[in-house]
């Protein structure tokens, strides 16, 4: 007997589960909860939350971290909630996702601190906005908001507090009111020499930058890590702005936490650059346990999409997947680059169901749905969902068909093309077919396997029936558009359209 073939793994998808602009009402927590059947089902197994500890603001979304251990349980800086919602709400969804096989990621903000509960004095030394490696006059006494109590919390899950020798940097002095950049002095004191070079030296990015030099800082950023882990029952971290803090730290700090909570916790740092050698050599120096996000692919699918007559064909140039395809999470948008944001990059309605048939159909990468694209954006430059409400269906047709072998069909500029062949324990495969121009075709090779079989699209936007003969189908999309076709009766199709409720605000009843 031979031996059994192993199961092929499944495709999994990440969402990310906010967009800048959610309400600050303290109930993103219970919306997630509400969808979360909806969104197993259409395909979603992990969901990258937002940064859920507690914030300088009660509208803060996280970024603007001022408490580690304060999931939404104490009353400090407003309140006792997030702008996302209680602990209690955090720890009801946990449950609930891990009830129905769906992983959370925590987006952890390590870099820096904000709110700060008292000023300090301190000696510090200006230095060159442009360059933070030069000094500007000689260090003096300033009056630096460095001093954090966590009165609210006290004692409970870690006693540190924060002074200001455990950062390096700030911002304000309060003597004068002087905004600046403000290298703090003493024993020790450096930016950390394993970070990017931008600005001279990235460590310092805002508020009070974290010192990682110091044993107290290091110590209680490692235990926060394990113990946020443990306490929701997390699968994985995105780390916010890696290049801005120590490499070195960054690589201990994933060994603890692996460590301790498992070798599977998927990683992925946010190092958002348009080089993708920068990237590449960035995952080579933490020995690939991590992976980061695509962001020249997101650039190519804004110029692509804001360019007449732009040539599809070149959507895969000079992007993080084409060379680390196993270590790029891919995007088409996120809550920096969306409308209003401070890397705002435009990607024009038409494209969005092109580039998300690209990042969820295809062999490589790892694709992260953006939450505003599957229920809208709020906000001064609010957006509908997108992909015309078909992106939970492109996300399914990922989970049931987007397996086995990859053949591209790049011969036409402005009509491409891909096919997957299937794999022994997913037999249907899938060809899909876009265009940026008028409606196309293109004869695709499916396999001699499927002859005599028909395929249409699950999408429904092509209404063509195509005949498998020979192994080949004559595949068209219409204009502007994308098609993915599978075998007519092939399983899962009668999951097709997927029923999905984009009105996660109830604002349609």
């Amino acid at each position: 007997m031979g031996e059994d073939k192993k199961p092929t793994p499944d495709n999994y998808t990440l969402l990310q589960g906010f967009e800048w602009n959610v309400p600050a009402d303290n109930k993103h927590y219970q919306r997630l909860l509400s969808v979360i059947d909806d969104l197993k089902g259409c395909g979603v197994d992990n969901i990258w939350l937002p940064p859920g500890c507690k914030a300088a603001s009660p509208e803060g979304n996280g970024y603007d971290v001022y408490d580690l251990y304060d999931l939404g349980e104490f009353d400090q800086k407003g309140g006792v909630p997030t702008k996302w919602g209680s602990k209690e709400d955090l720890m009801t969804l946990s449950k609930k996702a891990h009830e129905v096989g769906i992983g959370l990621y925590w987006d952890a903000v390590l870099n820096h601190k904000a709110g700060a509960d008292k000023k300090e004095r301190c000696q510090a030394v200006e230095v060159d906005n442009e360059d933070r490696t030069k000094e500007v006059g000689d260090p003096y006494e300033i009056n630096a908001w460095v001093g954090f109590d966590f009165l609210g919390r006290g004692d409970k899950y870690s006693k540190m507090k924060y002074h200001w020798y455990h950062f390096t940097g700030t911002d304000f002095n309060a003597d004068n009111d002087k905004k600046a950049i403000y290298k703090l002095v003493g024993d020790n004191k450096r930016w950390s020499e394993s970070v990017d070079s931008e600005g001279g030296n990235a460590d310092y990015m805002m508020f009070a930058d974290l010192d990682y030099h110091h044993d107290d800082v290091v110590d209680d950023v490692k235990n926060w890590g394990v113990w946020v882990a443990k306490e929701v029952g997390l699968k994985g971290f995105r780390l916010d702005a890696v290049q801005h803090f120590s490499e070195r730290f960054t690589d201990e700090w994933v060994e603890k936490v692996r460590g301790e909570c498992g070798k599977d916790i998927f990683m992925v740092g946010e190092f958002w650059d348009g080089d993708r050698q920068k990237l590449s050599d960035w995952l080579a120096k933490m020995e690939r346990k991590f992976s980061v996000y695509d962001a020249p692919l997101l650039y190519n699918f804004s110029s692509l999409s804001t360019s007449e007559g732009a040539d599809l064909r070149k959507v895969f140039d000079g992007s993080l997947v084409q060379i680390e395809p196993w270590n790029a999470v891919t995007v088409v948008m996120n809550h920096d680059t969306q409308p209003g944001q401070t890397v705002a990059t435009p990607i024009e309605g038409f494209f969005k169901p092109l580039a998300y048939s690209l990042i969820l159909l295809r062999r490589e990468g790892y694709p992260s749905v953006f939450y505003g694209d599957l229920y809208g954006m709020k906000g001064e430059n609010p957006e509908p969902p997108s992909c015309g409400k078909k992106l939970p269906d492109m996300i399914l047709a990922r989970k049931l068909y987007a397996y086995g072998d990859q053949e591209d069909y790049l011969d036409r500029s402005n009509c491409i093309g891909f096919v997957r062949r299937g794999t022994w324990d997913h037999l249907a495969g899938l060809a899909c077919i876009m265009s940026n121009a008028e409606p196309g075709e293109i004869k695709m090779a499916v396999g001699k396997e499927h002859d005599g079989e028909v395929w249409t699209d699950v999408l429904g936007w092509s209404d063509r029936e195509v005949k498998i003969e020979d192994g080949y189908g004559v595949f068209s999309s219409p204009g502007v558009s994308v098609a993915i076709y599978v075998r007519k009766d092939a399983e899962g199709r009668d999951r097709f359209p997927v029923k999905f409720n984009s009105d996660i605000y109830g604002e349609g009843k």
